[in-house]
């Protein structure tokens, strides 16, 4: 027998497999304050409960893992993320009833703006304050999802402008500084944080303005290369 054969005689259901979801924690920057986008379930089990959006992988469409979670983003938010990257996989015989279940699960940002009106579609969906997260029954083990995926944001805030993601295309200095801020607790430098973007040449400047407390303020956008590039040293508080 050559591979060839063996192959065509291979029947994969004889051997028990477990279950293969992905799982999104989204992140939007909206009101002052980052929110996590949320599904209210529909079905058992977890009837009723909140949980990350994602879903099971579609063996007869989906290429790779992560034309899944991109193409559940999509359905949940009716666009695709600007950034989106794998935070880790969990998989155990407890974490669902129906069975052994493994997840990929991803971090990823969005502008609020740019899936606002999809979302306002959606009875079953809502962003929520990370604030508020703690106070919701959330499905499975999608609350330690959350908190790790937090962490690991909450880092790259440290030496890197990630967060700047979750904001609209175009937005202020000030905002992007009070984004990192949230998610790292505390309150930056203003000057050598601008001076490290300054040095680092992230930002297109739009030569636009919008006024902030009656002072008109520069508009930037993210430059492509801007989720890859590190600080060489982390922000100063």
């Amino acid at each position: 027998m050559n591979e060839k054969e063996f192959l065509a005689g291979y029947n994969k259901n004889e051997y028990l497999s477990p279950l293969l979801t992905v799982d999104a924690v989204l992140f939007t920057y909206h009101e002052n304050t980052l929110k996590v986008l949320l599904v209210e379930r529909a079905n058992f089990p977890e009837k009723g409960k909140w949980g990350l959006p994602g879903g099971f992988v579609d063996e007869q469409n989906d290429k790779t893992i992560e034309e899944t979670i991109l193409r559940k983003l999509k359905e949940k938010t009716g666009v695709i993320p600007p950034y989106v990257e794998q935070l880790c996989t969990v998989g155990n015989k407890q974490r669902d009833p129906r069975g052994w279940s493994v997840t990929v699960c991803y971090t990823a940002l969005i502008a609020y703006q740019d899936c606002e009106a999809h979302i306002e579609t959606v009875e079953s969906v809502k962003w929520v304050s990370i604030d508020d997260i703690a106070t919701l029954p959330l499905a499975f083990d999608h609350l330690q999802l959350y908190q790790q995926a937090r962490e690991r944001l909450q880092q790259k805030s440290l030496y890197s402008i990630v967060p700047g993601f979750a904001l609209p295309d175009v937005f202020t200095l000030s905002e992007l500084q009070h984004v990192h801020e949230v998610l790292i607790g505390k309150t930056l430098q203003n000057k050598s944080f601008r001076r490290r973007l300054e040095q680092a040449d992230l930002l297109i400047d739009t030569g636009e303005k919008r006024h902030e407390r009656g002072r008109p303020a520069n508009l930037y956008r993210l430059k492509p290369q801007s989720a890859e590039y590190r600080f060489i040293r982390n922000l100063e508080f």
